[in-house]
């Protein structure tokens, strides 16, 4: 690895981490001739992949694209470099768990809405208005609504777990002799 301080060929690595998804890895590097510090970064690449758009047309498949999309979407919403960078990491890794040489860009498309749904609803929506192609304010105001349907649709299915779970720890807990009594009461 080249020194960016001073162009000397030789550097040593210092330390090794592994990134929290485990798809990349920071590696802290020193200069053996002018003993810089500098980082670098080791990940997974998609390599060999079709991209076959709406048209038919193929291309190859582009990180760029990939991440020009997703600022877009987060154009002025709270994440750092670090999280845009993970959260493509773990796009990238959806997409090759498809084990696919080629993928419709409409799939690539699902996978990048799903997560962002999780992460950011307001850079879920934007993206999902160029991806869908939202004509109008009712096209957003129909994705907003199910939006927040689906939100607490999952909120009504976590709370009735919650419920079923209590109701099942607390029929757990309570003593034999009660629980005797309930059976002659019913």
């Amino acid at each position: 690895m080249k020194c960016p301080a001073c162009n000397f060929l030789e550097t040593k690595v210092i330390d090794s981490r592994l990134s929290a998804e485990g798809v990349a890895i920071r590696r802290r590097r020193e200069c053996l001739k002018c003993e810089f510090r500098f980082s670098t970064y080791e990940e997974v690449q998609i390599l060999d992949l079709t991209i076959i758009k709406r048209d038919g047309s193929r291309e190859p498949y582009s990180r760029e694209k990939l991440v020009a999309g997703l600022k877009k979407s987060f154009e002025k919403r709270p994440i750092t470099r670090d999280d845009l960078a993970r959260l493509v990491q773990i796009i990238e890794r959806d997409i090759q768990v498809l084990r696919k040489p080629e993928v419709y860009s409409l799939a690539i498309g699902e996978i990048v809405m799903k997560r962002l749904r999780q992460i950011d609803e307001v850079a879920y929506i934007r993206f999902a208005s160029v991806y869908q192609g939202f004509k109008d304010a009712e096209m957003f105001h129909r994705a907003i609504e199910q939006l927040f349907v689906r939100d607490r649709a999952h909120k009504r299915k976590r709370h009735n777990h919650h419920k079923v779970k209590r109701r099942t720890t607390n029929h757990r807990h309570s003593s034999p002799h009660k629980r005797g009594r309930r059976r002659r009461l019913a």
